[in-house]
């Protein structure tokens, strides 16, 4: 996993190298210069300097460097799946795109999976095959990512769009999708579908009735009575 608050995620009093090299020591099956040497090898690959900054300690290095380091203690036991969450939320924009495409660059070389969780829509739209929205914490759309940006299915994927600036207009446009303000407690959805509070489209069948995640088309699947 790759944490939101990479520096928070790193022990402040374990050099960077160790850092890197401590879930191979957990596992107890590989001895320390193996350990180190594969550290080395993962610091190349994410853009650090291992004679210079394998020793160094995390408040040393930018919250850039610090993801990059965390994407190599990520990859230490070749996984299959990495879960990255808000992995660049913290950073400036231009450390943004060098973190997205060292992410996509390790992607290809290990083969992975990656499993974003974002908040910002235009990275993910940006980075990702298959998208999937949730509101409330239940999933309501699934769909490739070209096909729910081009023609969303469900009223909260469609305001969620709707709502991102438009740098060229210089008015606020007319928005039949946009939602209520009547917003729920997370700790205690409504019954139904938790989005009828919210939704322009609601019906009493809403009120009552949790839809179920259906595919409608193939590759696109969406939770709701009335989708778009």
């Amino acid at each position: 996993m790759i944490f939101q608050d990479a520096v928070a995620s790193l022990n402040p009093g374990r050099s960077i190298g160790e850092t890197i090299a401590e879930p191979l020591r957990v596992i107890g099956k590989i001895g320390r210069k193996a350990r180190f040497g594969r550290a080395r090898e993962l610091m190349r690959q994410v853009g650090l300097d291992p004679d210079r900054d394998f020793v160094t300690l995390p408040h040393e290095f930018s919250g850039g460097q610090c993801q990059r380091i965390s994407i190599a203690r990520s990859l230490i036991m070749n996984p299959k799946l990495l879960v990255c969450d808000e992995p660049v939320s913290s950073l400036d924009v231009s450390v943004q795109a060098q973190v997205l495409n060292l992410l996509e660059r390790m992607k290809a070389h290990y083969n992975l999976t990656l499993l974003f969780i974002f908040h910002d829509l235009a990275v993910v739209k940006n980075i990702s095959d298959r998208v999937a929205m949730m509101y409330l914490g239940k999933l309501y759309e699934i769909a490739d990512s070209e096909d729910l940006y081009r023609s969303p299915r469900h009223p909260y994927t469609a305001a969620l769009l709707a709502s991102i600036p438009n740098p060229h207009s210089g008015r606020v446009p007319s928005n039949p999708t946009r939602p209520g303000v009547d917003i729920p407690s997370p700790a205690n959805p409504p019954s139904g579908c938790r989005f009828h509070t919210r939704c322009p489209r609601a019906h009493n069948r809403c009120i009552h009735t949790q839809p179920d995640l259906k595919e409608v088309i193939p590759g696109l699947q969406v939770a709701c009575h009335y989708p778009l």
